[in-house]
């Protein structure tokens, strides 16, 4: 039995809120079937694990997220990070490229290659990746909205490399869902926006079959300031509703789900992040088996990347970042990530230099080559404590499920405001709990007056103007050399298809080819669709 806790006990609670006990027993635990309810790894519901030996036979993918600047300049960053032992690519696009916007765009003003690398055209695709081999490398692209038009350059370089589009192997972000949630790069409304997401389905499913054709992401629906659970309950939502328009465009659950990935956060609650990632894929396998009968076990097995908690990292005493960087990701370790990005410690303040990203590269190989963790697979399965948090994660996502299921769907319930709503109010009590200093930040809200560990000291990376100068002239240059014609044509193609039901994915390859640029093939689109404007939440 348990003994009677104190008072002041009953008052902790994880990052979230959720209220914790002082001692987890086995009593906690009553009802719960090992063989039924959290199994062996690598065996359903794959509470423990998708893989038997764990990192048995392979660690986990080192990716690290990087991009700034010109293609020239991301291109050096790529090959070095490849050589510092990285084992796969993670492309950050600049603001317009992910807005669909071209450099010469008023919009784009004072943003091309600030936060990510632009890419305008098939021209700049080649030199991102050139010297690099395609075929040989895994490629992860953060692109949500144009994710179709990067892919399809992603692609053709790979066609002009000589590579054979069915060996290829990467992710596309593609998922638009959380962007209307939470990151708010939309550009199309819901409705058409998922109807590209099916065409690329089913044009991966026959063309590009190993290539993981969406990762659904709560990453940034944890950054908008959503709780663990909010961000495993929203994230699956939106996983079951592209499974369910997969369906109803006519694909066979088993020909797309295996290729359908997610992206998680790593977070600084240890134990709820570890618990999080084992109910993800508990609650993934039923939905999967039990609600569309899928029977490939690959459609059943939830596969995840996961990345170190930006809005965590503090422009505060940064140093203190690799600390909490490092204990991020070894939940992440923990939980049985199948990729992981590090981020850096200077990302407060600027986007990261070189020694700070090789530097979260090394946290990474330290913890894979000298913590022994990888050693036992999910070492942390049977702890009273982490198998109630999972149990009561599991629980609480299917208390959302239910809500949103009521609602139609997560297309209805996006339109409606309730998970955007949901996360305001979290991210609302979160900060309440910061400035009250019920939830502790070294360096923020305590520990403040330590000296010799200030953001002034810390070299930053800076890009200046002259990317976007360099790149406007690129695309001055490309205007004139191109086919023009062919070019116009394309296009034309493509509003067509848009306004039909056939697949887009080969009128964007056809642009792609001719040379028209992201921005181009976005205001073809939004000719037929139209922009979409978010309704208020009150």
């Amino acid at each position: 039995m348990k003994t009677a806790t104190s008072q002041s006990a009953q008052k902790f609670t994880t990052i979230s809120g959720r209220p914790i006990e002082r001692l987890y027993t086995s009593s906690d635990l009553a009802g719960r079937e090992y063989a039924r309810d959290i199994a062996d790894p690598g065996t359903f519901p794959y509470t423990r694990g998708i893989h038997a030996g764990g990192y048995e036979h392979k660690l986990w993918t080192m990716r690290q997220f990087a991009g700034f600047g010109t293609p020239e300049d991301t291109n050096a960053r790529y090959k070095a990070l490849l050589a510092a032992g990285g084992t796969g690519l993670s492309v950050a696009f600049d603001l317009p490229t992910l807005m669909g916007r071209d450099p010469d765009h008023p919009l784009s003003l004072g943003e091309v290659g600030k936060c990510g690398v632009n890419v305008t055209s098939l021209a700049d695709m080649e030199t991102l990746f050139l010297g690099i081999d395609t075929g040989a490398i895994t490629t992860s692209m953060t692109i949500n909205s144009p994710a179709a038009m990067i892919f399809a350059m992603y692609l053709v370089v790979a066609e002009k490399q000589g590579a054979d589009w069915t060996s290829l192997s990467g992710t596309i972000q593609n998922d638009i869902l959380k962007e209307f949630i939470a990151q708010k790069e939309y550009i199309f409304p819901p409705r058409p926006s998922m109807r590209i997401i099916a065409d690329i389905f089913a044009f991966c499913a026959e063309r590009v079959p190993r290539w993981n054709t969406i990762s659904v992401s709560g990453y940034h629906i944890r950054e908008a300031g959503s709780t663990a659970l909010q961000e495993l309950a929203f994230t699956l939502a939106d996983g079951l509703e592209y499974v369910q328009w997969g369906l109803d465009s006519g694909l066979p659950v088993d020909r797309f789900a295996p290729r359908m990935s997610f992206f998680f956060n790593a977070h600084s609650d240890f134990f709820e992040e570890i618990a999080k990632y084992r109910a993800a894929r508990t609650l993934w396998a039923h939905a999967m088996r039990d609600r569309f009968g899928a029977k490939d076990e690959r459609s059943w097995k939830l596969r995840f990347h996961s990345q170190t908690a930006g809005v965590s990292l503090t422009a505060q005493q940064p140093y203190n970042n690799v600390v909490r960087t490092a204990l991020q990701a070894l939940s992440a370790v923990l939980g049985g990530t199948n990729s992981l990005h590090t981020n850096s410690l200077d990302e407060a303040l600027a986007l990261p230099t070189a020694e700070a990203a090789t530097l979260a590269l090394r946290t990474q190989q330290i913890i894979a080559h000298e913590s022994g963790v990888p050693a036992v697979t999910d070492p942390l399965g049977g702890s009273y404590f982490v198998e109630t948090l999972t149990r009561e994660m599991e629980d609480g996502a299917r208390d959302y499920f239910r809500q949103i299921d009521q609602m139609g769907g997560m297309v209805a319930a996006i339109e409606a405001g309730f998970p955007q709503r949901e996360i305001a109010e979290s991210s609302y009590r979160f900060q309440q709990a910061l400035e009250g200093r019920e939830k502790i930040v070294v360096g923020v809200n305590d520990r403040t007056g330590d000296a010799g560990d200030s953001e002034t000291a810390m070299p930053t990376l800076y890009i200046d103007e002259s990317s976007g100068e360099r790149q406007l002239r690129k695309l001055e240059q490309l205007r004139v050399s191109r086919d023009a014609a062919r070019v116009a044509r394309t296009l034309d193609a493509l509003r067509e298809s848009a306004r039909s039901t056939r697949n887009l994915m080969p009128p964007i390859l056809d642009c792609v080819r001719a040379y028209a640029t992201v921005g181009e093939m976005c205001d073809a689109l939004r000719e037929v669709w139209g922009e979409y404007e978010e309704v208020a939440i009150i």
